[in-house]
């Protein structure tokens, strides 16, 4: 059976450049990039908002509210009793347990919360209940406000065969494919092939990359369909499937509209998205590399034309799949606010939730298109590569003393990150005046960024950052398969990094030996002889063994590795969750997540995390002696690389299976993970059933 590799999940990552605004409203300075709240008290909105929804999303909306005198009510499950959203609000109510179904998708629980809370209006943020007609209907029903467009818009565009043909109606452009629903799979099949490989397979009810799969065979059909029938009847209740041909090589391209009551639409430039995993965005830029200005306002008036024709009044997404050419096709409308949202904000200057709460209130656009900037890129790398991890925040630092720095997040030290809801930490926005001074800065944030006691994505979002196609902007949504086509491995040292690395280990290691050798600035021991200056030591990294000297000058330790000498100069505050250290003049931020006493010490560089042992030379030859512990074969058996619930079992005890035949199903956070065989082998035991939660680690499966 394969060891199914543990890929870390990630929090989001916004990077975004300052724009240099056309109105003074729109609020930009030199080292601060920031969406403007300049709310006028002449203008009545509401006095009071519930925020449907938790997390960072919910603390986003409520800041605004806060700088406009609006109270906040926030709504909970029992798990989110002490979350951030919850202490921020003005009041809070648990509206039930932990499952999103019984709680955040608990319209019943949601309305009674604001009949309680006398809350004028509810801001549904993004997932969740954002998208519902029926809640926006029943909202209406009681009254209330719904902060997002009316219902006949959240209808036609939440439903990508309507929407499809109102864009075609609208004169967008669209993909080819077929306009109704797929009974069932063998209807599936015989489309696919109508069509032509390669085929997406997609949820009509969904979104977030959720219920989509892409099939370029029949059996890739069949399983497809399978998949995302799955997963849209659990994430939507809704399992009815679409197909359509699937643009190979494309970049996805999204265009942020904002329109209000009295029928005025604005497009708000692009973001690009195309950096996806899985069909979930894993970067987005704004604006794109690849556009030229006729191609945008080309796109942009489409949106808008798209808007126009549902009678939409809020803010939304019109999304694109953009070839080669530059020719562009309808994808789907997000009928809300969107996760990525804070880069369009940076680089117009415009409040998006200050604008949704002005139009649910009735007041026209305050904008034309020509108000509308766009000077400056921005960059997010924020969704999920690999498999989602939970656990305790058992240390959390953002970097927001650094310039052009802006973090959204619903966390804080001793923060659950929880198996019922989405992964995401927070996003981290940087921005500059020209791109590369964006993404400088983000390697720094990226650097400052201490995120402890869960996985995390800051080594790929370092990486792709860095890497030479993204710099040059030549991407599309086969950026990670092409660039990491058996996986992220994280980064890959240079000659000169790995010295610098072992240098930096061997320089922390001397410091500190020196600091158990004294107390109060003094030495432990008054009788001793004076302190120690040189060191031999042994660095171990990646199953090399290096011999190094290291000696002290004050604040500086150099060592001589293989003929080099690298001077490792730092204020060597050991008790910093971060460790600025200067090596032979450049400067590194360094992250030491771990050390013991044999020597085995952790260090983040350059994003990624590593793995060393740093002895003395008695000690190392000592080493040499000890037993090593025998790792488990995880050939014959299968253990779940997270937690989540098993939603099917294929094998029974006595079955043989063949290499690549699937085992079982996990789901978690709404996407389904199939378990499949690394050989041919016989079932010995099955330690799972369907409907079953299990944890990271557990045994599933024993293969004879």
């Amino acid at each position: 059976m394969a060891a199914y590799r543990v890929t870390p999940a990630l929090p989001r990552v916004l990077h975004a450049f300052k724009h240099v605004s056309i109105r003074s409203r729109l609020c930009v300075t030199a080292s601060r990039a920031q969406y403007s709240t300049v709310y006028d008290s002449s203008e009545q909105t509401f006095d009071k908002i519930l925020i449907a929804n938790r997390g960072e999303i919910a603390c986003r909306v409520m800041k605004t509210c806060k700088k406009m005198g609006i109270k906040t009510v926030a709504v909970h499950s029992d798990v989110d009793s002490s979350a951030v959203h919850v202490k921020m609000a003005d009041e809070a109510v648990c509206v039930g347990p932990a499952p999103s179904n019984q709680s955040y998708l608990n319209m019943a629980a949601i309305l009674e919360a604001v009949r309680q809370t006398g809350a004028q209006a509810v801001h549904p943020g993004y997932g969740f209940l954002s998208e519902n007609k029926e809640f926006a209907k029943r909202l209406a029903a009681e009254g209330v406000a719904f902060i997002g467009p009316d219902t006949h818009a959240i209808q036609a565009m939440g439903d990508k065969i309507q929407s499809k043909l109102i864009a075609k109606q609208a004169q967008v452009n669209t993909i080819p494919g077929f306009d109704g629903v797929v009974q069932d799979v063998d209807e599936a099949v015989r489309i696919a092939a109508e069509i032509g490989y390669p085929v997406m397979i997609k949820a009509s009810a969904g979104g977030g990359g959720k219920g989509m799969r892409i099939a370029w065979n029949e059996e890739e059909t069949r399983d497809g369909f399978r998949f995302s029938s799955q997963e849209a009847a659990s994430s939507f209740g809704d399992d009815r499937l679409l197909i359509e041909k699937f643009i190979d090589d494309p970049r996805h391209i999204e265009i942020q509209v904002l329109a209000d009551k009295h029928g005025n639409a604005l497009w708000l430039n692009e973001r690009e998205c195309s950096i996806q995993r899985r069909n979930q965005k894993v970067v987005e830029e704004a604006p794109s590399t690849f556009l030229d200005p006729d191609t945008r306002r080309a796109m942009g008036e489409q949106a808008v034309s798209l808007a126009k024709a549902v009678q939409y009044s809020s803010a939304g997404t019109v999304e694109f799949l953009v070839d080669s050419q530059k020719n562009f096709y309808f994808l789907e409308m997000n009928t809300r606010l969107q996760v990525e949202h804070p880069i369009t904000e940076c680089i117009t200057g415009l409040d998006l939730v200050e604008q949704m709460i002005r139009v649910a209130k009735g007041y026209a656009l305050q904008y034309t298109q020509a108000d509308i900037p766009i000077n400056g890129w921005a960059i997010d790398p924020y969704k999920s590569f690999g498999l989602p991890s939970i656990g305790r925040l058992s240390q959390y630092q953002e970097p927001t003393s650094l310039t052009g720095v802006r973090v959204d997040s619903g966390i804080q030290e001793g923060s659950d990150i929880s198996i019922y809801y989405d992964p995401m930490i927070s996003k981290l926005v940087s921005y500059g005046s020209t791109r590369a001074e964006a993404l400088q800065r983000m390697e720094a944030a990226l650097d400052n960024y201490v995120i402890r006691g869960v996985t995390h994505n800051i080594p790929l979002l370092r990486e792709i950052l860095v890497h030479p196609r993204f710099i040059s902007g030549d991407i599309s949504t086969k950026f990670l398969p092409e660039v990491y086509p058996e996986g992220f491995k994280g980064h890959q040292l240079s000659a000169g990094e790995r010295r610098e690395l072992l240098s930096a280990a061997a320089a922390l290691f001397a410091a500190t030996q020196r600091r158990s050798q004294r107390f109060l600035g003094n030495l432990r021991v008054s009788g001793a002889q004076q302190e120690q200056r040189k060191w031999v030591l042994s660095v171990e990294l990646e199953n090399e063994s290096h011999t190094v000297t290291v000696s002290r000058s004050g604040s500086t330790y150099t060592v001589e590795h293989d003929g080099e000498r690298l001077d490792v100069s730092s204020d060597w505050n050991l008790a910093s969750a971060l460790l600025p250290v200067s090596v032979n003049g450049s400067p590194r931020t360094l992250q030491c997540l771990s050390r013991n006493a044999g020597g085995e010490i952790s260090l983040q560089f350059l994003g990624t995390v590593y793995k060393l042992r740093v002895l003395s030379e008695l000690a190392a030859e000592l080493s040499r002696h000890m037993p090593e512990k025998v790792p488990e074969d995880s050939s014959s058996i299968l253990r779940s690389p997270m937690p989540g619930t098993v939603v099917a079992v294929s094998v029974q005890p006595g079955d043989t299976v063949a290499e690549g035949q699937e085992i079982c199903v996990i789901e978690a956070m709404k996407m389904q993970n199939s378990m499949t065989a690394a050989k041919m082998a016989k079932v010995k035991s099955v330690h799972c059933k369907p409907g079953e939660t299990v944890g990271e680690g557990d045994l599933l499966v024993e293969l004879e």
